[in-house]
């Protein structure tokens, strides 16, 4: 479908204005991580795989961000991350909390749970 004149821009800036502001209101698992990072590696064949497919992963998706890249703007907020794999729940811009480390499955399925007990947004439903 093609649009003449002024409409056509001013529908595309609209629609533009709503993706940017859905994300930042988005809740997501922000992983910070880096190369050659063994527990990162780890956290990716436990769990990365599925992750996108369990409830957890669609009431926060995965955004993940190199420890060493300049941070983008939407988490300039986000300070004190030093170890790597470091997992910080985000929503509406703000921290709720966060994983310093990856400590195994078997702990990071429950504390994942608790931070998303923080979620001030419940997730849609499907």
């Amino acid at each position: 479908m093609r649009f003449s004149g002024g409409f056509g821009s001013t529908l595309l800036a609209c629609l533009s204005t709503l993706v940017v502001m859905r994300e930042a209101d988005a809740t997501e698992l922000v992983m910070f991580e880096q190369a050659l990072c063994e527990w990162c590696e780890r956290w990716d064949e436990e769990i990365g795989g599925a992750y996108a497919m369990t409830d957890e992963g669609k009431a926060a998706p995965l955004r993940r961000v190199d420890i060493h890249a300049e941070r983008p703007e939407d988490l300039t907020t986000i300070r004190g991350v030093v170890f790597t794999p470091t997992f910080v729940l985000v929503e509406n811009g703000a921290e709720l909390g966060r994983i310093a480390g990856y400590p195994g499955e078997d702990f990071f399925w429950p504390m994942l749970a608790r931070l998303l007990e923080k979620q001030v947004t419940p997730p849609a439903p499907d």
